[in-house]
């Protein structure tokens, strides 16, 4: 069911892990950004937005990880974008012919294989290099792109409805996941972005993560000093007294202490130095 967050700015959210894609209504039709996760939730939004008269003509992926570069095919053949990151990543990934059947298998550990459907994943088209807003006739749709949890990562802020779309950052849920793999200073990229969401931070007064609770005005701050702060103590080796780990995380969440844990071994194997318990 998609709720109303701003004027012409509604959230449709997934079972799975709190997703959120959002829809951004235009005069000639909608933007849908992050449109997953699972097909029944997919066939959902699109009977909503049929239902209210209402077409998408542009689509965009935040970043590319597979549960933001999913499609359905009642959504039409709207152009798909990202950034040039996103969609170099998502092509280095298609790449491999087995790219499919592996993310298939990861869905089946997490039980929702049979519900997530493939065939219209990654179909992304790169925006031009300092592209500044989403080509659409619709709302300004500020695009900051920054390197946070994986390449070609974008917010998107909605400059006339003041809301921020942060993508995988600023949720209440989840700790800022960082990107280990790829990423040669994974640590200084994050604070980078977190600086670039600060600068529009004054004029939001919604935050959208891309799993968790949508924020009001006075929660923009907040979540970003929250983020910088649990960054801060994982680059420093220091228990971060983070809400969103340990004894104090929401039912249901208690695997974000796993992710945690992951972090910091890793982030100490790259430096060298020995793990520090949170």
């Amino acid at each position: 069911m998609l709720r109303q967050v701003a004027e012409g700015v509604l959230v449709h959210e997934s079972e799975f892990v709190q997703s959120n894609a959002v829809v951004v209504q235009g005069r000639d039709g909608v933007l849908l950004i992050d449109a997953g996760v699972q097909d029944d939730e997919l066939a959902c939004l699109a009977e909503d937005l049929s239902g209210s008269g209402q077409t998408v003509v542009v689509g965009f992926s935040t970043h590319p990880h597979w549960d933001h570069l999913l499609w359905h095919p009642r959504f039409g053949e709207a152009p798909r974008y990202g950034t040039t990151g996103c969609a170099a990543a998502v092509r280095q990934e298609l790449s491999d012919p087995g790219a499919k059947a592996a993310i298939t298998e990861h869905l089946a550990e997490t039980g929702i294989a049979e519900k997530v459907a493939l065939d219209l994943y990654g179909l992304i088209t790169a925006l031009p290099d300092g592209t500044a807003r989403i080509p659409w006739d619709g709302p300004h749709v500020r695009i900051i792109e920054h390197r946070a949890h994986a390449p070609g990562h974008a917010a998107l802020f909605i400059e006339d409805r003041r809301v921020l779309v942060a993508g995988d950052m600023l949720s209440d849920v989840l700790i800022p996941m960082l990107d280990l793999h790829g990423a040669a200073d994974p640590v200084g990229d994050y604070l980078a972005a977190l600086r670039l969401l600060q600068d529009v931070a004054g004029d939001a007064e919604v935050v959208v993560p891309g799993h968790g609770s949508v924020g009001g005005a006075g929660e923009v701050h907040a979540r970003i000093e929250r983020d910088r702060a649990y960054v801060l103590a994982l680059r420093d080796g220091h228990a971060p007294g983070d809400p969103r780990i340990g004894p104090s995380a929401r039912p249901g969440w208690e695997w974000v202490s796993e992710v945690h844990d992951g972090q910091l071994h890793r982030l100490a194997q790259r430096s060298g130095h020995g793990t520090t318990h949170r």
